[in-house]
């Protein structure tokens, strides 16, 4: 009986051995948005300046090789995808701390991670 007790636990603890918690991963990036200055030319929901973030998590599969080429373009800035308006760099952030942000923005549309 006891056994069966410990076996669960063993399994949900493999189970959860190298995967990221996605849903904690976007809502550090929430924060980490918050602190930016994102919220000048995008919006969740509506368009701005720039696209809702609801607009690129439709267009952008949750990957994670989107993932990263969208937390390189937060960094780096561009232009072309949505437009002629430059989307400014942010320099300062890291990779990971862009990957975070770009794990929430994809979290919107419901999707979940592949």
């Amino acid at each position: 009986m006891r056994m069966k007790l410990l076996i669960p636990g063993i399994v949900l603890v493999l189970a959860s051995c190298g995967k990221p918690d996605t849903a904690k991963l976007a809502e550090e990036g929430k924060i980490l948005m918050d602190t930016q200055d994102c919220k000048t030319c995008h919006h969740p929901i509506n368009k701005g300046i720039g696209p809702a973030h609801t607009t690129v998590a439709e267009k952008y599969e949750y990957t994670d090789a989107n993932i990263s080429l969208l937390a390189q373009r937060i960094i780096q800035g561009g232009s072309g995808t949505w437009g002629d308006v430059p989307m400014n760099p942010h320099p300062d952030l890291s990779q990971e701390d862009a990957e975070k942000i770009a794990h929430y923005v994809l979290s919107l549309d419901g999707e979940q991670p592949k």
